[in-house]
């Protein structure tokens, strides 16, 4: 009972899960390499404005705080693009779909529900570089509401890493050796999400010092790595790294 109501729903959704549709394992891989490629491009590009454009000698205090300055679009663009993508991502298994439909929804949710003003905690919003200011009377429940999401988006994905892309229909005695090397990437990226959203958490609790904590700019960093390890985790997923051998016919 409970496989024909997951079936109906699958079959509603327009899900199709079946071996043989090249069409959906093709869409599938070139989904991955997009959204892969847009999370490991979206740190690098925000910290080279900061260095270029906006003549800083570092990152502002986090990658949400690009929203408030020139490098708003790219940064709304982008993690919009990553939401998207993973809403239409309809993985390998219903599940897969779920998880990545919570992430996309997220994502979102980061985009259009932004962190506290660049004045409130890092910058000065009277600089050239920064363009957006809002109302600090919606400041509290806007910015924690962008908080739950953002650990929402990584919990996600750490999950997605951890325990769905290392899933395989082949004995794990039969596995070959790149699905053996992919696994072993997969649990590390999710791994480094995880410690990393722990980090942000010590810091935001003040059980790290603030004053290192800020000095650091440890929510910037720990946020980049944790979008490069989402990043190269579904560009492994997606092939575009470490894809199994080509067979050699005899």
């Amino acid at each position: 009972m409970k496989d024909q109501k997951s079936q109906t729903l699958s079959e509603s959704l327009n899900l199709n899960y079946a071996s043989d549709n090249g069409v959906w394992l093709h869409q599938g891989k070139t989904l991955r390499k997009i959204v892969g490629t847009a999370g490991m491009l979206l740190p690098v590009l925000l910290l080279a404005s900061s260095l270029t454009v906006f003549e800083m000698t570092g990152p502002l205090e986090s990658i949400s705080h690009y929203y408030y300055t020139r490098a708003a679009t790219l940064f709304t663009v982008t993690v919009s693009l990553i939401g998207i993508f993973l809403i239409v991502y309809s993985g390998e298994e219903p599940v897969d779909f779920w998880v990545s439909n919570i992430a996309g929804i997220a994502a979102l949710c980061v985009a259009f529900f932004p962190t506290n003003n660049l004045a409130e905690s890092c910058c000065d919003a009277t600089m050239p570089y920064a363009v957006t200011y809002f109302d600090e009377s919606q400041e509290g429940w806007r910015s924690t509401f962008h908080y739950i999401s953002a650990a929402v988006f990584l919990v996600s994905l750490a999950f997605m890493a951890l325990f769905l892309f290392v899933k395989s229909n082949t004995p794990k005695e039969k596995r070959c050796e790149e699905k053996v090397r992919r696994n072993k990437v997969y649990r590390i990226c999710g791994i480094v999400m995880i410690v990393a959203l722990v980090v942000i958490i010590l810091g935001l609790t003040e059980i790290i010092s603030p004053e290192t904590y800020n000095r650091l700019k440890l929510t910037f960093w720990m946020e980049a790595l944790a979008v490069e390890a989402f990043g190269f985790s579904w560009l492994v997923k997606g092939e575009a790294i470490m894809g199994d051998q080509p067979k050699v016919k005899n």
